[in-house]
C-alpha cells in the first residue's frame, strides 16, 4: 500500500469515526450514557484491531440505539441484562490484535 493510499485511508477512516461519533451524541441521554460505556469495554476487553470491524460493530450498535430510542425502548431492551455478553457476542468471531501476536508468536517459534 502506497503512502498516498495509506493517509487518505486513514482520513477517511477518521471522517467515518467522527461521523459516527456525531450520530452518538444525537441519541438520547440514556442511549449516549449506554454507547460510551460500551465503547469503553469493548477498547479495553475486546482487542479490535480491523477499521472494517470497528466501523461494522459500532455503525451496528449505532444503527439499533438509534432504532431503539425512536421507539422509546430502554437500552437494556436492546442490550438485554448482560451488557458485556451483548457486547462479547458483536466481537467473537472477528480478528483481533491478541489474535495477531499469537499467530506471530506461533509463527516465530515454529520457524526455530
Amino acid at each position: 500500500m502506497s503512502i498516498i493510499k495509506k493517509i487518505i485511508g486513514d482520513l477517511d477512516d477518521k471522517r467515518e469515526w467522527k461521523a459516527m461519533e456525531k450520530r452518538a451524541n444525537a441519541l438520547p441521554s440514556e442511549y449516549q450514557t449506554a454507547y460510551n460505556a460500551i465503547k469503553k469495554y469493548m477498547w479495553a476487553s475486546s482487542g479490535l484491531s480491523d477499521w472494517k470491524d470497528i466501523s461494522r460493530i459500532f455503525g451496528g450498535i449505532l444503527d439499533l440505539f438509534e432504532e431503539g430510542a425512536a421507539e422509546g425502548k430502554k437500552v437494556i431492551d436492546l442490550t438485554g441484562g448482560d451488557v458485556a455478553d451483548f457486547c462479547d457476542e458483536l466481537v467473537k468471531d472477528t480478528k483481533t490484535w491478541k489474535d495477531k501476536y499469537r499467530t506471530k508468536l506461533n509463527n516465530t517459534i515454529g520457524r526455530g
